[in-house]
């Protein structure tokens, strides 16, 4: 059980931004253990309706009263300084902390805090090991990046020393944590807007990597040349896993797909047969993101015959390749992917399974990666038969790149290949009605509002 005395000066907790995933999963988790918690946010949504349901009051807008009555405000990264609830915390005196240090208290407060990293695929090998976990009656505390159906909803509160939690290298959050464990997935290419370039981004996850304590865990993947060196930056348990570096302690072998494109393989350890695992989300990159977990509950203990079942019964997060339904005998599908390593994965693993043809619309998600990636975008995204490019996604951003969804589709037109911009989604629905054909697939892919598509058509 997590020991919270260092937080219990904090009665009553005012969290500006508390609709975002961790934010509300942060909430939840205070208000469980017996806190007062309020918090504001700028559009009211299906989580703010359910924190406001489960006794969180929640504003839509500002409530400068409020957060005067609270004993420390948490806020995003995303908030401004000018915002009226800071200004007016700041001039009573009231504690301000950002997220990622306010979640970092809570990290402490477990004796093993379970760190899931890496540029690609930290939703999905969160849920994996929360899973085994469960199963293996561990009874974990969990934060997850997205909605995971077997907790309902994005964290749980268990009544153990494991706090499992998706670490993002954002601004370098994941260095205000206080890990027992560390899963690193892989180090790529991504949120250049703060980090510049890949260097520096391997040098956060050095930096990371030696917060783990002596008698802690880190498990690794080999087949990225990047976390192939980390073993070097800490006195931890090194644990390695990867499917091409045949030095790998966790390997995959004998990976065949069925006609959904779910891969079931046999996994060797340091040589030594193991043994076989069947999924039940498509593509390679999830048998690299099972063997992270598995590599993982065995250094816990955890039974294979309990990782197998929680594996078979794992078929996605919210918006991680999640089905949506059919039109016109096509099938709809939802896919986060927003980076082009994301892209080209899903649409790898999309080719194992048996369709028509494929349907892509893409919504960029912010300018500064766009700009950075615009040649990747492309290559990545003629791996689908057809391709619709809608509206960049803001997010935090101003356009002071001159980045459009139309440079785009001139890279991928330099590439030989087709592709259309369509700004507004009614027109999306409209095309794609007129195109579409039986046993076709449709996916709607990005961070953003792109997945707003697919109920259109499917409610069709």
């Amino acid at each position: 059980m997590a020991n919270i005395s260092e937080l219990k000066k904090y009665k009553h907790i005012h969290m500006i931004g508390i609709g975002g995933t961790s934010m509300s999963g942060i909430a939840q988790i205070m208000k469980h253990w017996g806190f007062t918690v309020t918090g504001s946010d700028w559009a009211e949504s299906e989580v703010t309706r359910k924190l406001n349901l489960d006794g969180i009051h929640v504003v839509i807008g500002h409530d400068v009263n409020m957060a005067a009555k609270a004993d420390v405000i948490v806020y995003t990264a995303a908030i401004k300084q000018d915002d009226p609830e800071l200004v007016k915390a700041r001039e009573l005196g009231i504690e301000t902390i950002e997220r990622a240090d306010f979640l970092g208290k809570i990290t402490k407060a477990f004796t093993d805090t379970i760190c899931i990293s890496g540029t690609h695929g930290k939703t999905t090998t969160t849920s994996m090991v929360s899973m085994c976990f469960i199963e293996g009656l561990k009874d974990p505390s969990i934060q997850v990046g997205a909605t995971l159906k077997a907790i309902d909803g994005n964290y749980r509160i268990g009544n153990s020393e494991h706090f499992i939690i998706e670490a993002c290298e954002y601004v370098e959050s994941f260095l205000k944590f206080y890990p027992k464990a560390e899963i690193i997935l892989n180090i790529d290419n991504d949120h250049l807007d703060y980090f510049k370039n890949i260097e520096n981004i391997n040098r956060a996850f050095i930096k990371y990597v030696g917060l783990l304590p002596e008698d802690g865990l880190l498990v690794v993947n080999i087949d990225n040349k990047y976390c192939a060196e980390l073993h070097k930056y800490t006195n931890a348990k090194v644990v390695s896993y990867g499917i091409e570096n045949e030095k790998a302690n966790f390997i995959a072998r004998n990976i065949k797909f069925n006609k959904n494109g779910f891969p079931y393989f046999d996994v060797y350890y340091n040589n030594s047969f193991y043994a076989s695992f069947e999924l039940s989300v498509p593509g390679k990159h999830n048998v690299l993101n099972a063997l992270a977990c598995i590599a993982l509950c065995h250094n816990y203990g955890i039974e294979k015959d309990n990782m197998k079942t929680a594996l078979k019964k794992y078929t996605g997060a919210h918006r991680r390749f999640e089905y949506v339904g059919t039109y016109k005998g096509a099938t709809v599908y939802d896919d986060y992917g927003h980076h082009p390593t994301e892209i080209t994965a899903t649409a790898l693993g999309l080719k194992q399974k048996e369709y028509n043809k494929s349907w892509v619309v893409f919504q960029p998600h912010t300018y500064s990666r766009t700009k950075e990636h615009i040649n990747e975008f492309a290559q990545s995204l003629i791996n689908f038969d057809n391709i619709i490019i809608t509206d960049i996604y803001a997010a935090r951003e101003t356009n002071t790149y001159g980045v459009t969804s139309e440079n785009i589709v001139e890279k991928i037109k330099e590439l030989g290949r087709e592709a259309v911009y369509i700004p507004k989604f009614e027109d999306i629905v409209k095309y794609l009605e007129e195109k579409i054909e039986k046993d076709d697939i449709i996916l709607t892919l990005g961070a953003g509002t792109v997945t707003n598509i697919g109920p259109m058509l499917v409610e069709n």
